[in-house]
C-alpha cells in the first residue's frame, strides 16, 4: 500500500521541485559573473539574488521532452535499445546464467546467433577468427577469473576471448552512425 502511493508521489514531487524556487536560499555561492557581483547588494532584491544563484550566464543545454532534438535522440535511442535487446539478453544469459559450464561449447542455435550477431562486428573479428572457426565456448577470463566470457575455438584448437559488447558497440556504430556516440557514451560501461 506504501510503496504506491510513494510511486504515485514521485513523479507529483519530480513536478514541485522542477517549478519551486526557495524563497531564502539555504546558502549562496558565488555562481554569478563578475558584472552581477559588481551590484551592490542594496540595489538588488532577495528573490534577485536567488535568480542569480540559480541560473548561470550560459544556460545549460538541458534534455527536456519539449526538445524536438531530445525527443528524436529519445525515439532513436528506443530503436536501438530495441535491436540490440534480443542479442543482449541471448548473451547475458549464456554468461551469467548456469545454462552453462565453464569451457562448455554452445548450442548450434546459440552460436550462429553469436557469430552473425556479435562476432561478425567484432573490429578484430578476422584476427580473432584466425586459420578458423571451430566453435564458441564460455569460459573464465585467464586474466580475471571473476569474469565469464566468450572465446573462438580454431580450428588449429587455440582459442582467443571476444568482448561482446565491443561487438555491439561495432554494430551500434555501423547501423546507427549520426546516433552512435551519443548511445555508446550513455549505455555503455567502457568505449572503445
Amino acid at each position: 500500500m506504501s510503496a504506491s502511493l510513494i510511486h504515485r508521489a514521485v513523479p507529483l514531487l519530480r513536478l514541485c521541485l522542477r517549478h519551486h524556487r526557495p524563497a531564502a536560499p539555504l546558502f549562496t555561492l558565488p555562481f554569478f559573473s563578475s558584472k552581477e557581483s559588481s551590484r551592490s547588494d542594496e540595489t538588488v532584491s532577495h528573490a534577485d539574488k536567488n535568480a542569480t544563484v540559480l541560473s548561470s550566464k550560459d544556460p545549460a543545454n538541458h534534455s527536456t521532452w519539449d526538445n524536438p532534438d531530445f525527443q528524436k535522440w529519445k525515439k532513436r535511442e528506443e530503436d536501438i535499445l530495441r535491436d540490440i535487446e534480443p542479442i543482449t539478453s541471448l548473451t547475458k544469459e549464456i554468461l551469467h546464467s548456469d545454462r552453462y559450464m565453464d569451457g562448455e561449447r554452445l548450442t548450434a542455435e546459440d552460436e550462429k546467433a553469436v557469430v552473425e550477431k556479435l562476432l561478425i562486428y567484432h573490429p578484430h573479428s578476422e584476427d580473432k577468427i584466425g586459420c578458423g572457426l571451430d566453435c564458441i565456448m564460455v569460459d573464465r577470463h585467464p586474466q580475471f577469473q571473476n569474469s565469464r566470457c566468450l572465446f573462438v575455438v580454431r580450428t588449429d584448437g587455440g582459442w582467443i576471448d571476444f568482448s561482446y559488447q565491443k561487438c555491439l558497440r561495432a554494430y551500434v556504430r555501423i547501423k546507427y552512425p549520426s546516433h552512435a556516440d551519443r548511445f555508446i557514451r550513455e549505455h555503455f560501461k567502457r568505449s572503445s
